[in-house]
């Protein structure tokens, strides 16, 4: 499913049209990236919860010349399903 397809069904669900229901998940995606940014997690209850999660450095390898690189730390984003969603999968 893209965004398209989700904003559809969320109009169709709701009873509101795609422009609200677009401008609706464009708010959640900028508040839990926001809120991510900021160091913090987002937990919907029955969802899941996303979290920051910082990468260490390590050594990789270039597949095209087989020497080795190194990649740097950085944070990534993380989600954990919630006992409910993971029950219904």
């Amino acid at each position: 499913m893209n965004k398209a397809e989700l904003v559809a069904k969320i109009a169709d669900d709701a009873g509101v049209s795609k422009t609200q229901a677009n401008a609706a998940l464009d708010s959640l995606i900028e508040a839990v990236t926001k809120t991510l940014k900021g160091g913090g997690k987002v937990t919907l209850v029955g969802f899941g919860t996303f979290s920051v999660t910082k990468r260490a450095a390590r050594t990789g390898r270039n597949p095209q010349t087989g020497a080795t690189i190194k990649i740097k730390a950085k944070k990534v984003a993380k989600f954990k399903a919630g006992k409910e969603l993971a029950g219904k999968l």
